[in-house]
This record gives structure tokens, sequence and C-alpha cells, in this order.
């Protein structure tokens, strides 16, 4: 890219009333106007009229990690924002073709489903939970803060954002509930297959 470009907010890949009951319409537009906007926003004022500019959002994120941590803060929660968004879907699914497989091969649905959540049980103060694929096989992590595995180069096929302005205001300090509720009935499996493929 050798035009300075704007980072965008993407739109949301549905109403905001769409995930209702598990995340409410003021959850999501608490969260997605006020937080991921804001990580946009802090995104562009910091790389104005340096190289990142002319960089898209994973490039920044990758070469920032280890050297400007204000701006890597900033743009990879707003990657990890971006690809949250898509991690959710209002409607029923399954996992399906290879990562159907992927899936029986961890243990089952239940099993990949049980990892999510003590990942995001445990893990103390704000964070993220992920899908990735490693090693040729599906695991799943933790990062603190604005970490996320893509910034060292992982694949990543879904994530649960565990900070609390993700979930407070519907479930208070309910963390496992709202992982659960979340796992249960909100994945969207059909981009986490999506990303296997790619």
């Amino acid at each position: 890219m050798s035009v300075a470009t704007k980072l965008e907010l993407p739109p949301l890949p549905y109403d905001e009333n769409a995930l209702e009951p598990v995340i409410s319409a003021r959850t999501v537009n608490f969260h997605y106007h006020k937080h991921h906007k804001s990580y946009v926003d802090k995104t562009n004022k910091l790389i104005a009229g340096t190289r990142y500019a002319e960089m898209d959002l994973d490039e920044i994120v990758r070469e920032s990690c280890s050297r400007d941590k204000e701006l890597f803060h900033n743009a990879s929660q707003a990657w990890n924002h971006n690809f949250y968004w898509k991690s959710l879907s209002p409607g029923d699914g399954l996992p399906s073709g290879k990562l159907a497989d992927a899936v029986k091969d961890f243990g089952g649905l239940d099993a990949l489903k049980t990892e999510l959540a003590a990942h995001g049980e445990k893990l103390f103060g704000s964070g993220w939970v992920w899908l990735v694929w490693k090693n040729e096989k599906l695991a799943v992590e933790s990062t603190p803060d604005a970490e996320s595995p893509v910034a060292k180069g992982t694949k990543c096929l879904l994530a649960v954002d565990v900070w609390e302005h993700a979930y407070y205001l519907d479930y208070q300090n309910e963390r496992p509930k709202h992982l659960k509720a979340v796992l249960d009935r909100l994945i969207n499996w059909q981009f986490a297959a999506d990303n296997l493929s790619k």
C-alpha cells in the first residue's frame, strides 16, 4: 500500500438487537459505538504522518507489536473487535467441513466449548479467548488485554471478548454465565470454518 489510508469502523454484520437475549442491544451499542470506535479513532490518530499510515490494520498490528505499545494496544483492539463481531451470529449453526473433522479430533464440540469457557473463566482481568489453528490442529488460547495470536502470525478462527464491557451490563460479574450463553447460542461456526479454509 503506497497511499496513506484512514482506518474505518466496519459496520456490524447484523442489527444491534440481533444477539438478544444473550447480548442486549444496549451492550452492543456501547461496545461498538464507544469502545470499538475509540480504538479505531485512536489508531488513526497515532498512525497519522507515520509509516504505519501506509499499512492495513493487520500489518499495523504485527509491525507495532514489539515497537510501539500504545499503537499496538489500540490497533490490536481494533483488529480484535473487527474479528469478534464476525465470530458471533444470531443464527444456530454447527461446525462443518474440515472444521467439523478438527472438532472431532479435539474431542467433540462439547469438549471444545468447555475448553473455551475454562480459558475465559481463568483469565485474570481483561482479555480474549481464541480458537486457533496451530501445528495442524485446533487449539484454544487466551490473551490478556489487547494481545492476540494474530500478532505472532497464528491463524485465528474465532474470538470471544472477555473484557467487562462485553458483558457487564447484561451479566454484571457473572463472566462464566456470559461465556456459556455465548458459546451455546452465538458462535458463528461458519466464520470459523471459512477462516480455517483460507
